[in-house]
């Protein structure tokens, strides 16, 4: 099943959180932060919302930092995804 969102909304798939610190200490499930750094996987078309033109900056495979609290998590075909308007999205990571 595919996912196309509409208007300046994003999909995203959050990256594995890190195991172990660059210290090398090994962290358990429970003491994992879910991860800010994500893959896009699929990007509204853009155009007008509320009033103003929107230009899609990202695309399909950017990597990018999203705000920590913002989206909708859904879970689709047993893996988990965030839709988000693409203001949401802080940063692309090169």
């Amino acid at each position: 099943m595919n996912i196309k969102p509409l208007a300046d909304n994003v999909v995203i798939r959050a990256t594995e959180a890190e195991e172990t610190t660059k210290s090398g200490i090994v962290l358990t499930s429970a003491s994992k932060e879910k991860p800010q750094i994500a893959e896009v996987v699929a990007v509204g078309p853009g155009g007008m919302v509320d009033g103003k033109e929107i230009e899609m900056t990202v695309k399909v495979g950017d990597k990018v930092i999203a705000a920590k609290y913002s989206g909708t998590e859904i879970k689709l075909d047993g893996e988990e995804y965030t839709i988000l308007r693409q203001a949401d999205i802080l940063a692309i990571v090169e």
